[in-house]
């Protein structure tokens, strides 16, 4: 079994971090409340250097933040579209990118979901329990407005189904119940400062 796939694709071997990001610059992170991530974001319509070059910011700024996937909207950009560099259960590498990305619905009768600790950038030092499927199958473009197909399982399908939900404007506290929620919420009161901190001195490690 491959141990890296990049783009749906087995690759013999990878960089420590995805090519991209080595030509990005840093953005900031939204946050829960701002209007950005509430909203269903824009089909990418316009494929070109834009595109490409805050493909490169939304990787750079992931492995800042330590992140396993970011949408656009993470960032401000109200566009369809996350990038993602992200294990399974069986550790396998999963990196790459997808654009206008579509969450295939599953057969009721033969999926099974996992309750499973889940966090989000844009709601830092939260985690919480979120029932998601054992398998994602996401439909979409690349950079090139090349048809694409991306399926995982475990926690990799978990980080799919958790960054299409981003670009039809939810987050996963809009999963929980209000008791929830409100316990995730006092969890990023509480850890935010240090993981804002945090993330700062790793962007002044990786940029050196």
């Amino acid at each position: 079994m491959p141990r890296v796939f990049v783009q749906g694709k087995p690759v013999a071997s990878y960089f420590p971090l995805a090519p991209e990001a080595r030509r990005g610059s840093v953005r900031r992170i939204t946050e829960t409340g701002e209007d950005v991530l509430h909203k269903p974001c824009r089909d990418v319509t316009e494929f070109g250097p834009g595109l490409a070059a805050l493909i490169d910011d939304m990787f750079l700024t992931m492995y800042v933040a330590e992140g396993a996937g970011l949408a656009a909207n993470q960032v401000g950009v109200a566009l369809s579209l996350f990038v993602y560099d992200c294990p399974d259960d069986d550790g396998v590498r999963h990196v790459g990118h997808i654009v206008n990305p579509v969450l295939e619905p599953l057969d009721p009768a033969g999926r099974r979901l996992l309750d499973e600790g889940e966090g989000c950038l844009s709601v830092p030092g939260a985690v919480m329990d979120v029932p998601r499927p054992d398998r994602a199958v996401v439909r979409g473009l690349d950079r090139d407005g090349e048809p694409l197909v991306i399926e995982g399982t475990g926690y990799f399908a978990r980080c799919l189904a958790h960054e299409t939900d981003h670009v039809n404007g939810r987050v996963y506290l809009d999963r929980l119940s209000r008791r929830e929620r409100a316990r995730a919420l006092r969890q990023m009161a509480d850890r935010r400062d240090e993981v804002l901190a945090r993330r700062a001195a790793h962007e002044a490690e990786l940029m050196r």
